[in-house]
This record gives structure tokens, sequence and C-alpha cells, in this order.
């Protein structure tokens, strides 16, 4: 199989695990273009990987050798970029979330289908062994029937973190700590627990921190087959613990605890899976090795080598994106509120 051109748009913080990936998965791609308009981003990358350096976001619509792009450029970026990208032919795999809004989300996500581009987005956590190996459990029907669930994301950011430009912020980012730091983990929940069909959120800015969007976020959950549910999300658990999914069956309970999971069976077998290792949770958000990244960016290849759908296409990430959105519009009327899908 002949290797996939690719190029890399973005330079920044959140460069390194996609970068490692790449140079892992260098016998089934092709980097040509490393893209950063910033002379002194390109300088500090060229220092750690020798990919080919790029000044020009026109060079790479340009080149028609170039099949696919990992964009990595700030959510309130994504519209323009990977829209063009598109236009141009090109198969992206863009980091979370999709877009700002849901409604420009939703907009991104038609271009590429209108243009028959395939569109992954950074929704790792799938493709931690554990993850896999329950998502292979439930869809085989071993756990039973879903009776009650729970997520938890207890991280730490510092004020610093926040003191950035943009950080936290709605006009960049499109929210807070769902948007920026939980949606990996409630992406992952959703996608072994089905849909919601009610949540009742409190949630807002906390003493920790000085930001303009939420820190924290609480919320009771009915799911779509009348199982209940709970959630917590923050950047305020200092020192930052690991994130996990709780799903009790009828026939067994499953954790994940970061990448770690743990099966008990009401037979009385037991289950265990993966480490319990660095997750980004936190007060340095890059904590944690490349594997979930290298697999992610696996499957965006064989996506656009076979022609199938990605595991963590557009149309899943919107559907956390709106998930995010029942929780905050819950939290904001101070009512229950029936997410969309």
């Amino acid at each position: 199989m002949k290797k996939t051109r690719v190029a890399l748009i973005g330079l920044g913080m959140a460069v390194t695990p996609h970068a490692k990936s790449l140079v892992d998965l260098s016998d089934r791609l092709e980097v040509v273009h490393a893209f950063s308009p910033s002379a002194a981003r390109r300088r500090a990358f060229g220092e750690k990987f020798s990919f080919p350096l790029c000044a020009r976001f026109e060079d790479i619509l340009e080149d028609g050798s170039v099949e696919a792009a990992l964009v990595l450029t700030p959510p309130n970026t994504h519209f323009e970029v990977a829209s063009r990208l598109a236009a141009a032919g090109k198969h992206v795999m863009l980091e979370k979330p999709v877009e700002v809004t849901t409604a420009r989300a939703l907009e991104l996500v038609e271009a590429f289908e209108r243009a028959g581009r395939t569109l992954a987005v950074v929704l790792q956590h799938r493709f931690r062994p554990g993850s896999l190996r329950l998502a292979q459990i439930i869809a085989a029907g071993e756990l039973g029937e879903l009776a009650a669930a729970s997520v938890s994301v207890p991280w730490w950011r510092p004020q610093t973190y926040y003191d950035e430009p943009g950080r936290g912020t709605l006009a960049r980012d499109g929210g807070g700590v769902l948007m920026t730091q939980a949606i990996h983990t409630l992406d992952l929940f959703l996608s072994l627990t089905g849909p919601v069909a009610r949540v009742s959120a409190l949630g807002g800015t906390s003493r920790m921190h000085r930001m303009q969007t939420e820190d924290a976020v609480g919320a009771g959950l009915e799911f779509a087959n009348g199982a209940f549910g709970a959630l917590w999300a923050t950047t305020a658990g200092y020192p930052g613990f690991a994130e996990r999914i709780e799903l009790m069956g009828t026939r067994g309970t499953a954790l994940l605890s970061a990448g770690r999971l743990d099966i008990s069976w009401q037979d009385g077998r037991r289950e265990t899976l993966g480490e319990e290792g660095a997750g980004g949770g936190g007060a340095d958000p890059m904590d944690f090795p490349n594997d979930a990244h290298r697999g992610v960016l696996a499957d965006f290849l064989d996506a656009v080598q076979t022609g199938r759908a990605p595991r963590a296409g557009g149309r899943e990430a919107l559907k956390v994106q709106r998930f995010i959105d029942a929780l905050l519009e819950s939290a904001s009327r101070g009512e229950a509120v029936h997410p969309a899908h």
C-alpha cells in the first residue's frame, strides 16, 4: 500500500503527541509539509522533528500530492482552515472540538460530506486498549442492560493556564472545562452508554479561577433506555486525578480509570486490562504518552485508504458537542434539558 502524503497544520502546544505519532506511523505516511505562520514556532518544531517546514498555508492547498492534513489550530479557526482543505480535495483529522459552536460544527461536517472527503476528530480516549475492550464487551451484550452510569473528570489547571490569551473563552475555545478538557471522556462515555435523554446540571466558575467560562459542572443524567447517571467535571481539582467512567450493567460493572479497565462480573469473574497512566489531568496538560493519538491517527489512515468512516468522525463529534450544549443550557436555565441528537 502506498504511503499517504500528509500535511501538519499548526505547531503549537498540542503538536508533540501528533508529531510523535506521525513518526511512529512513517511506514504508512509521508509528512510533506509542517505549517505554522510563526517563524519562531517553525524553528522550535524543527529542532525536535525533521519534517519539511512550510510558511504558507496556500502551499498545502495547491499541492495536489497532499491527500490528508492534520489540523491543530485553535478551535475558532477550524471552519476556515478545514473547509478550505475539503474544497481542495484533502481529507482532514481535526483537533477537538469541531468548532466553537454546534451550528458552525454542523456546517463544517456537512461541507466535508458534500465534498466527499473524510473528517475525523481527535477524540483519542476511544483508542485506549481498555476503551476498545469495553466497547467490544458492550457491543456483544456481555455487560447486560445499562442500569446506571457515572463519569468524573476531576482535573486541575492553574490560573497561569487561563492567563494565556484566549484560554477558557467562548470566542477562541467555545467553552471551558466541558469543551476543552472533559470532551474526550464525555465522548467516550456517550459512545459506551448510548444517548442521554435528559440532563439536570449546575455549573459555573469556581473560586479557584478567573476566567470567562465554566470550570466546574455537575449533573444528573437520564439515558434513553431509562437508566440514571451522574456527571462531574472540573479543572479545580488540585493536583488533578484520573478521569473515571463507571457502567453498571445487569450482568456486571465496568470501571475505566484513565487507561485501566476493571470489570466485576456478577458470576464472580474479574477482568483487568491496561494501566492507569498519566492523562494530562494536572498542571501540565501535555503529560501523557502518544499511544492513543497514534491509535486515532491509524484509524484515520485506515478510513482514508479504505474509504470507510472513521470511528471518531464528524457526526460522532457532533453528539458530544450537543451533549455539552445541553449541560450548559441546563445549568444556565436551572432546569432539566433534553439534549438534541
